[in-house]
């Protein structure tokens, strides 16, 4: 009848929200201590390097407005636009943002869409 998205596991490696609602590539949030010269260690973080960019989908026919990471940026150019890397890409380094995307250019495209029982 109706397809439905894919669900993913929790192992998918997005510990933190933000990268559900973007393509970050799999890249996630990372921990470690700032060390200085008296050896007084200081709790920090590092997070992706972000960016909000309007990418045009020739198969849906318009830009779409996306948190992209500079990593996730590469790898499009390199799939050769966003519908190329958004159906060559592994589901588990999409998240969820990018699952949807897939399944509406799937579907655009005529590409039956999973369906699970």
């Amino acid at each position: 009848m109706f397809g439905t998205l894919p669900t993913l596991s929790r192992s998918t490696g997005i510990p933190f929200k933000r990268a559900s609602q973007g393509l970050f590539e799999g890249l996630t949030k990372q921990y470690g201590n700032n060390v200085p010269h008296s050896m007084k260690k200081t709790r920090r973080t590092w997070t992706p390097n972000v960016q909000t960019k309007r990418l045009f989908s020739e198969t849906l026919g318009h830009h779409v407005k996306l948190s992209v990471t500079t990593r996730a940026l590469r790898t499009i150019d390199k799939y050769g636009g966003l519908d190329g890397y958004l159906l060559g890409v592994n589901c588990f380094r999409l998240g969820e943002e990018g699952m949807r995307l897939r399944m509406l250019v799937k579907q655009k495209r005529g590409i039956a869409p999973v369906v699970q029982v």
